[in-house]
């Protein structure tokens, strides 16, 4: 009776063996569970010189990466040359490229207005003509939704004397700027502080978010 228990315990054991070893060979041993990576969610905005831009999204958490580049013009693959001399009707803009788990549309809005003077119909600072104006180019309509309500609110609070003339329109084609523009302010940190501080944009901002900036 013993010798036949542990026969068929020695059955049952081999039977389990084999198991394990073809559902090991079926498994590589180094195959682990890779997490999904989703593609990220995109916003367009126009604030000027996209090199002032670039570094206020960029350090916000869930944001994945800024770009530099052209849209709202009408020119197909124009250059940094052609945008700057006004000939394209594009403007300067950056593309924000953010998961919205961490960071939302309406957050990202909110960092937006406090880079810009959102009164000014013919440029940013020190930079002038339209290839500089302003803008927030919604890929959606809730997007849309989301911009005017938020433009609303900023024209509601009184924070500026002035029309909020900031242009929202439906985002067109997205160019992507030169490579040498891309991170300009970590590349060039110093020319891109004296151009920053020569401008005048952030003696402006001091002073109409001071309790923000402060």
């Amino acid at each position: 009776m013993l010798k036949r228990l542990s026969g068929a315990l020695l059955v049952a054991g081999l039977l389990l063996t084999s198991s394990w070893l073809v559902l090991a060979a079926a498994t590589p041993a180094d195959a682990q569970v890779q997490p999904v990576l989703t593609e990220p969610a995109r916003a367009i905005f126009a604030g000027g010189c996209f090199w002032c831009m670039e570094s206020p999204f960029e350090k916000i958490p869930g944001v994945r990466a800024v770009i530099s580049g052209y849209t709202a013009g009408s020119q197909l693959n124009p250059t940094y040359e052609e945008v700057s001399a006004g000939r394209t009707g594009h403007t300067e803009a950056v593309e924000v490229q953010f998961d919205p788990a961490q960071i939302s549309y309406a957050e990202l809005l909110n960092v937006f207005w406090r880079q810009i003077d959102p009164t000014d119909a013919n440029g940013q600072f020190v930079d002038r003509g339209t290839q500089y104006r302003s803008g927030i180019y919604p890929l959606d309509s809730e997007q849309r939704r989301l911009a005017e309500e938020s433009k609303r609110q900023l024209a509601a609070s009184g924070r500026f004397s002035k029309p909020i003339v900031t242009e929202i329109v439906a985002a067109g084609k997205f160019y992507p700027a030169e490579e040498y523009h891309q991170d300009y302010y970590q590349k060039n940190p110093i020319r891109y502080k004296y151009y920053r501080y020569g401008s005048g944009r952030d003696r402006f901002l001091d002073q109409v978010w001071a309790e923000e900036r402060n």
